[in-house]
């Protein structure tokens, strides 16, 4: 896969601080791209890049008006930008339905514009799809997740699911990969409790 021409220059040569494979690619033939927000994207980040299958993670911008946007910004919570972790995965060993699991059980998607105690319309919940299958699975999974959460006593889903997905903006150097580099840092991130019904393979 061609690398994605996207973000600030420092990202486009960085390597991943765990998995030690280019966050701006060039990544593998096949490798598929997807985009979830849940929260402060530190700990977001982290849920993905333990899954075999997971190529490169990174975190970033996702979702709002302003063009270049940067951490200083998107945190006024005026540019629209939910922070995002980009998932490079091989679909020949961990499949999207997989990442969906692992998304719904790592936040509570009933929050509206807050995860915890981190508060804001960048904290908001949010799915980006890359194509017509993912954006397929991405509404099954959360009419089907949503039915576990009423019977386990939870509200509406408040999750948005675009598709197209909008630009991705790579965040600051600093922020990728934080918590590999700062073991202490603080990520306000949890689940309902509430398991994600099986979805079918994509």
């Amino acid at each position: 896969m061609k690398r994605m021409d996207h973000g600030p220059a420092a990202a486009e040569s960085a390597v991943h601080a765990v998995l030690g494979t280019p966050l701006a690619g060039p990544w593998p033939e096949g490798a598929r791209l997807a985009w979830f927000a849940m929260g402060c994207f530190w700990g977001a980040e982290r849920r993905f890049w333990v899954l075999p299958g997971v190529i490169a993670t990174a975190v970033g911008y996702l979702g709002g008006q302003l063009p270049n946007p940067d951490y200083r910004t998107v945190c006024t919570g005026l540019t629209g930008h939910a922070e995002t972790v980009q998932v490079v995965y091989d679909p020949g060993r961990i499949g999207y339905a997989e990442l969906l699991r692992r998304f719904w059980e790592g936040h509570d998607p009933t929050q509206g514009l807050r995860q915890g105690a981190d508060v804001g319309p960048q904290y908001r919940s949010l799915i980006a799809c890359a194509d017509e299958a993912q954006h397929r699975l991405a509404r099954l999974s959360l009419l089907r997740y949503q039915e576990a959460l009423t019977a386990a006593g939870y509200g509406p889903i408040t999750t948005e699911i675009l598709f197209p997905a909008p630009r991705f903006w790579y965040a600051e150097p600093e922020h990728q990969q934080y918590l590999a580099r700062h073991p202490r840092g603080d990520c306000g991130l949890g689940g309902t409790g509430v398991a994600c019904p099986p979805l079918p393979a994509a």
